[in-house]
């Protein structure tokens, strides 16, 4: 690998690695099967319960109407509830329900587990590697996030 090539292998590595953990997450989830837009929103709306619906398509960069189709279907399912904004009754606020919360920590656990056990079968070297990259990955993400922000 060259410094020319670097950022489209490292792009290409997270992507892979992402897209990988999710398909296999997904496998091994019950259903019903939910897309990864679908559990960011439900991330977003346990971390912040009370979010708005637009508030939560700008933290994810989707468009509004992506977001209220997401909302639809997790609600359909059980998994979010959308309560009137008291001080604007025409606004919507997220929360996430009992089964929401349950089926993210579950997610959260099994995709640990998923994790360590592929880590785990590196060499030290590498698993020191990816362990020091952690600091400068959140950097990344910190400026990538800014950098939209401004946009």
């Amino acid at each position: 690998m060259t410094q020319e090539n670097f950022p489209e292998e490292l792009a290409d590595a997270l992507v892979a690695v992402q897209r990988l953990i999710r398909r296999r997450l997904r496998r091994e989830m019950p259903a019903p099967q939910l897309r990864g837009a679908e559990v960011e929103l439900l991330r977003l709306v346990v971390e912040r319960p009370g979010i708005g619906i637009s508030e939560a398509a700008k933290e994810l960069y989707l468009a509004g109407n992506s977001v209220s189709t997401l909302v639809n279907q997790l609600a359909r399912q059980g998994y979010l509830v959308r309560a009137t904004d008291p001080a604007d009754r025409r606004a919507a606020r997220l929360l996430p329900t009992p089964a929401a919360e349950a089926r993210l920590g579950e997610w959260r656990k099994r995709r640990a587990d998923l994790v360590r056990r592929q880590v785990s079968g590196l060499d030290e070297a590498d698993r020191e590697t990816l362990l020091a990259a952690i600091p400068a990955l959140r950097r990344l993400a910190g400026t990538l996030r800014e950098e939209t922000e401004g946009a």
